[in-house]
């Protein structure tokens, strides 16, 4: 990869967390790094000055770069810490096997112990995390511990042993920390009761627990124990700030494969995921070229037998968005809920990111390929029966009716072409008419086009909904145009899209680019026509200055404005200047008007 196309990358990273892996030429991993902002922690390297050796080192050796998104800092830095373990790139600092991060264990057993632990066993306990800080482990299990009281022995309470009064209470009971299990004062059902709520807590319902302590902490204030009521506000804090469970990690998934797709009409993206125990252990985009049309169905099978050969993956069970076929060896599941439905949608994630980085590196590299894919698709949503490649749009401008102006801007291949911007000011109306303003404008532009023998745009964007689309259109049927000339009004409220003849309006998505072409004309179009009437507002003040001096006229006015340009000019002008220019005795009377405090 060359260091334009690298740049290129670095350009289209997203401003979101996520992790990156640097790679070098023989296609090896040499960094990995997490990043609460992905674009500007990479962007960061590639500065013209670096300080560390070790860097600058770093950055030479780059070749290529991917990268992955998560929806928290804290996922990215799991996901770093399992990438760094499984790769061991050269440039990062090596982490050793029993530094992991902390869980929360319900153990299974007949009175289950609640307890934190950085070892994940597979022997049937539930597993919650995992965390990237060990003081919310403590303050959660210090909750679930006041809140409902367990036990904290390793003994074997089977119903045996209870019966055989084989063991005595401890000290944790007698300071009302364990309700006595071992001795058959606390029954399964009733300890059961409490796991399903320390359960609930760790899914992140936290609504009756909230309520519960917000109840208590009004009843400890209602009799003076401020202290108390202190110490659970403070515990209410902390079961709101608390995440019980990563988007990235599992311990309950094992050995599985997730595969997503997102297509346009020339390129398929995939995003393949590998877990392993629990833990993201690979991530890989793909891009698919089209060249019969293929459905989405039929591109991802063949991706995920070539992903899944590729990384010789074995894994029994594979995600996938929608069902398909892939035979009797590997199981697919279509996750509606849950965790594996968190990590297909963390898959299609990256995979309509890598589309859009895609799309940021065909602007810059071919901007006339990406021009000519952006008017497809407004053809396509438009219902266009050829490209938009020649796009203009009007607005109108007045304030009550005082100088009313218009304006139309060109767009081609989508772009701005400033110089055949035109301004309007309007002739045959009198007062706030948009709509006779509206049909004034459109043909006056349209008659002198025909008349010329220039080209017609492909596509006209009105200003305003039905009413102003309606006076656009008379003007097209004197001119001949309807039906010849796509035609369009864009109103402001909801962004709605009006054709003729169609009362119901095209709404398109908000993250449309077509969308965001056409907001982009109206806005241009508003921002030239304002431009018109405020020139006009001004000058019309300025002229109402001079004219109102007595023995100066129009005539007189516009002479001194275009000689000297503003009022203040003219102010500032020695009375002999003044003279030498339009005569001592106009010239006096301009002077002393200007000069006289009172005016």
């Amino acid at each position: 990869m060359t260091q334009f196309s690298l740049k290129q990358q670095v350009a289209s990273l997203p401003n979101e967390p996520g992790v990156y892996q640097y790679y070098n030429t023989a296609g090896e991993i040499i960094y990995v790094g997490k990043a609460k902002n992905l674009k500007k922690r990479v962007s960061s390297y590639f500065r013209k000055k670096v300080d560390s050796r070790k860097t600058r080192n770093l950055v030479n050796a780059i070749e290529s770069l991917k990268h992955i998104v998560v929806p928290t800092e804290s996922d990215a830095l799991i996901l770093e810490n399992t990438l760094i373990k499984e790769h061991q790139p050269r440039y990062n600092i090596l982490l050793r096997d029993d530094k992991t991060y902390p869980w929360i264990c319900i153990k299974k057993e007949r009175y289950p112990r609640v307890f934190a632990t950085r070892k994940v066993i597979h022997d049937g306990s539930e597993y919650y995390g995992p965390f990237t800080n060990g003081k919310t482990v403590r303050v959660l299990l210090e909750l679930i511990n006041e809140l409902y009281p367990l036990r904290t022995c390793h003994y074997d309470l089977s119903q045996k042993n209870i019966a055989s009064e084989k063991y005595k209470v401890c000290l944790e009971y007698h300071i009302g920390n364990c309700l006595g299990a071992c001795v058959g004062e606390q029954t399964t059902t009733d300890y059961n009761d409490s796991i399903v709520n320390i359960r609930a807590i760790l899914q992140g319902k936290f609504k009756p627990a909230i309520n519960a302590f917000k109840n208590e902490m009004l009843n400890s204030s209602k009799a003076l124990q401020f202290e108390h009521a202190q110490k659970i506000k403070l515990k209410m804090e902390a079961l709101r700030q608390y995440q019980s469970k990563s988007a990235v990690v599992s311990a309950k998934i094992d050995a599985v494969d997730i595969c997503t797709i997102v297509s346009d009409e020339a390129t398929a993206f995939v995003n393949f995921l590998q877990v392993s125990y629990g833990s993201i252990v690979r991530f890989h985009n793909m891009n698919i070229k089209k060249k019969l049309d293929e459905s989405e169905e039929e591109l991802l099978r063949i991706a995920v037998v070539e992903l899944r050969r590729r990384f010789d993956s074995s894994s029994k069970e594979i995600l996938l968005p929608f069902d398909i076929d892939l035979g009797e060896t590997v199981s697919v599941t279509v996750p509606k809920i849950g965790e594996k439905k968190q990590l297909i949608n963390l898959s299609l994630r990256n995979a309509r990111q890598s589309r859009l980085e895609q799309l940021k590196q065909i602007k810059f590299s071919d901007p006339e390929q990406h021009s000519q894919r952006i008017m497809t698709q407004m053809q396509r949503d438009l219902r266009l029966q050829e490209l938009p490649l020649h796009i203009e749009c009007f607005d109108n401008s007045n304030i009550k009716g005082s100088d009313p102006v218009a304006a139309c801007v060109v767009f081609r291949n989508g772009k701005p072409s400033k110089k055949e911007y035109r301004h309007y000011g309007i002739q045959t109306v009198v007062g706030a008419n948009d709509f006779a303003s509206m049909e004034e404008v459109v043909y006056r532009r349209y008659n002198r086009l025909i008349s010329e023998g220039e080209a017609l745009p492909q596509l006209v964007v009105i200003d305003g909904g039905k009413g102003q689309l309606s006076s656009a259109l008379k003007s097209f049927d004197v001119l001949g145009i309807r039906g010849k000339v796509a035609i369009l009004g864009i109103a402001k409220r909801l962004e709605e899209l009006y054709f003729p003849d169609d009362p119901i309006p095209l709404y398109l998505d908000k993250r449309s680019e077509t969308l965001r072409i056409v907001q982009q004309l109206r806005n241009e179009a508003h921002r030239f026509g304002l431009r018109l009437h405020r020139n006009k507002r001004s000058k019309a003040a300025i002229n109402s200055v001079l004219e109102s001096i007595p023995g100066v006229g129009e005539k007189t006015a516009r002479t001194l404005l275009k000689k000297f340009k503003s009022v203040r000019r003219i102010k500032g002008t020695k009375l002999e200047e003044l003279a030498q220019f339009i005569g001592p005795v106009l010239a006096k009377k301009i002077y002393e008007h200007l000069h006289n405090e009172k005016s």
